[in-house]
């Protein structure tokens, strides 16, 4: 009984990636940026993947099957609710475009994209591993990566 409390202490336990810590932090950074001076397409990209990471977090934490347990549904809902705040309060739709297309739209539906993308990216690695990691921490090393890829070309073409 004594090793298995020594044991229980000694070894770690599973990280579960986009925890609200990290959740919070970018938040309070993507509100700094926009502070700064950062462009909207990359402000919008960053907060399509925050939302992303609310969405599959929440999800992951409801008892309940069905719909509300689908991450993909709850990333499509913030999406459109980010929009029309962005739009109702216009931060959004006023002329700022990017290839005829208003910056926080194609800032917002990228970052869903990449969001998505990165999730499935994750699930292969993990499919042809035998649900194993290739590294700690790839859930959220993933979508870090690609979205850091995708701002720093857009960061050069803007």
């Amino acid at each position: 009984m004594f090793i298995d409390f020594l044991l229980h202490l000694l070894t770690p336990k599973p990280a579960y990636a986009q925890c609200p810590v990290c959740i919070v932090t970018v938040g309070g950074g993507l509100f700094i940026a926009q502070r700064l001076g950062i462009d909207d397409l990359l402000i919008t990209l960053w907060i399509s993947g925050l939302n992303t990471a609310i969405a599959f977090f929440m999800a992951d934490k409801i008892k309940k099957k069905g719909i509300l347990k689908n991450g993909h549904f709850w990333s499509v809902l913030f999406y459109l609710t980010t929009l029309i705040y962005l739009y109702s309060t216009s931060q959004a739709g006023i002329g700022n475009n990017f290839v005829g297309i208003d910056k926080s739209l194609f800032g917002l539906s990228l970052g869903v994209l990449i969001s998505f993308l990165s999730i499935f990216i994750d699930k292969v690695i993990r499919y042809k591993n035998n649900g194993k990691v290739l590294f700690f921490y790839q859930k959220v090393v993933i979508p870090f990566v690609l979205l850091l890829i995708t701002t720093l070309f857009f960061n050069l073409f803007i």
